[in-house]
């Protein structure tokens, strides 16, 4: 009953503080979080932030705090553990002024602290927690803040000695929080040795960060929403890192959420008849193209082929390059007579290079989906073997490919994927194998004729509709791709060395001769 009275107390001091219901959304400061949290966090709610030392705590919740000083809700941070010139310091590294926000650095009762004050009643701890805890409550009766931050329960508990004792007292700042209307956020820094949930009951959420480190490369940061009450939030892990300017949450792409209407009346053309018509007229809209190959084929020179036809129709793009640096991918570009930089320059086309070992899956992900947001309506993966290096399970990367596909396939974008085979001629293997997943598959191969390496270009699947079942030869010119006809006077190409069955040669020939 006592319980019941309690919450009920929390519910109209809320409302007559605030002028907001018990349980309103509150903004987290992080845009990625409210999304996951369908909203933020609760109003007149104790919420728990879990993780280890270095996952981020502190820095999440000073985005709180400020976030509720730009709305003009007063801010308070208690700490246990960090001193006020550390928080300060902290801030300054994101480039934060934490002007406006109330900062209580606790410091034990000097009572405890006096060996000639020794206490034969009372155990120092039980004084030391009491007057810790009535220290809390006092200041903020006097700020009457919207929004508290106490850093950290894992203080009480060692203050605490017991369990029992321990979230008792927890408890009770919880009832105290919520009668004074405010949004609170308890940090742990989970430093026992056993892990402890007793705190997960009082919690209206629980939210766990977690760092782990990577055999190369920087480490992963990803974090979980256990529970959170009255919400329908979204489960699993989201990936989210650190920089200068803050805590940046980017939530696990789920394409059943995202759906878009488009036209897709016309096939999107390369430019080159030969290719569309292999093509069965070209790739259409919302389609994912796997284009696979050994190093050295072309198959980035003919991602960048559509992409040219893309960008000369007013369309946007994206390139997301793993392998190539910036340089290398613009100079490969004239190669097919497109100077990127010049639609890069209008904000036509992004063009990102990734380094795999600092880019998150999620990271790339929502990069990915910020570009389509604002437009872009090709998408160049180059390579898919730079994407697998950058996911921490390898054995995820279907999944993470299948939701990235159908997301942008739901958005009408024509997406190229490139895969790298092992081998040069003959036998060909890849690390994994996605066609599956993929609407189209473009072939590409290496063959010897005539003394010369040559290449070669097939479709092997058009979901969509129908394709030519033929092999075309492809020549790389310096100034423009160039595909021929069909390779019907040779037999055995795809074994690496054909043989020759016609009465005379249909290869193309290396020098230009306007033919």
């Amino acid at each position: 009953m006592e319980q019941d009275l309690s919450l009920a107390e929390a519910v109209e001091t809320s409302k007559r503080l605030n002028g907001t219901t018990f349980g309103d959304a509150v903004p987290t400061g992080v845009p990625g979080l409210d999304y996951i949290t369908a909203g933020g966090y609760a109003r007149s709610s104790l919420h728990l932030i879990e993780g280890a030392p270095g996952t981020g705590k502190t820095t999440l919740a000073l985005q709180f705090l400020m976030d509720g000083r730009e709305r003009g809700e007063r801010g308070l941070y208690v700490s246990l553990s960090e001193t006020r010139e550390e928080l300060m310091h902290n801030a300054a590294t994101h480039g934060w002024s934490l002007e406006g926000i109330e900062i209580f650095e606790l410091i034990p009762p000097e009572l405890t602290l006096d060996p000639n004050r020794d206490q034969s009643v009372l155990y120092a701890s039980d004084l030391e927690l009491g007057e810790t805890v009535g220290m809390v409550m006092k200041e903020v009766d006097r700020i009457k803040p919207h929004r508290v931050v106490f850093d950290s329960v894992a203080e009480i508990r060692l203050l605490s000695q017991t369990p029992l004792r321990h979230r008792r007292q927890v408890l009770a700042l919880k009832h105290f929080l919520a009668k004074q209307g405010c949004t609170a956020l308890f940090l742990d820094d989970l430093t026992q040795e056993i892990e402890e949930t007793s705190l997960h009951s009082l919690a209206h959420a629980v939210i766990r960060l977690q760092q782990t480190p990577m055999q190369f490369g920087g480490d992963r940061r990803r974090l979980r929403v256990f529970k959170m009450r009255g919400r329908e939030f979204r489960g699993g892990f989201h990936d989210y890192v650190i920089r200068t300017g803050g805590f940046s949450v980017h939530p696990r792409l789920i394409a059943a959420e995202h759906h878009s209407a488009y036209s897709d009346a016309a096939p999107v053309t390369s430019g080159i008849a030969e290719l569309d018509k292999l093509l069965g007229g070209g790739l259409d809209r919302g389609t994912g193209t796997m284009i696979i190959g050994p190093a050295g084929t072309g198959k980035s020179m003919v991602c960048l082929q559509f992409l040219k036809a893309a960008l000369e129709r007013g369309e946007a793009g994206l390139v997301v390059s793993f392998d190539e640096s910036r340089r290398v991918l613009l100079k490969r570009a004239i190669g097919v007579g497109v100077n990127l930089e010049t639609y890069e320059a209008s904000g036509q086309l992004t063009l990102k290079h990734v380094d795999p070992a600092e880019f998150s899956p999620g990271e790339l992900a929502g990069m990915i989906r910020d570009s389509v947001e604002q437009g872009a309506r090709i998408v160049v993966i180059d390579s898919l073997s730079g994407y697998q290096n950058a996911l921490p399970e390898e054995s995820f990367l279907a999944l993470q490919m299948h939701e990235l596909l159908t997301y942008l396939g739901q958005q009408g974008v024509v997406t190229l994927v490139v895969l790298a085979q092992h081998g040069l001629v003959g036998p060909m293997h890849s690390s994994v194998d996605l066609t599956y997943v993929s609407d189209n598959v473009l072939l590409l191969r290496f063959f010897e004729a005539q003394g010369e390496i040559r290449r070669t270009l097939s479709v092997l699947k058009k979901r969509t509709g129908e394709h030519e079942a033929t092999l075309r030869e492809l020549l790389i010119r310096s100034d423009r791709l160039q595909v021929g006809p069909v390779l019907d006077k040779f037999q055995g190409v795809l074994t690496g060395v054909p043989s020759f069955v016609g009465a005379s040669s249909s290869l193309l020939q290396a020098q230009d001769n306007g033919g």
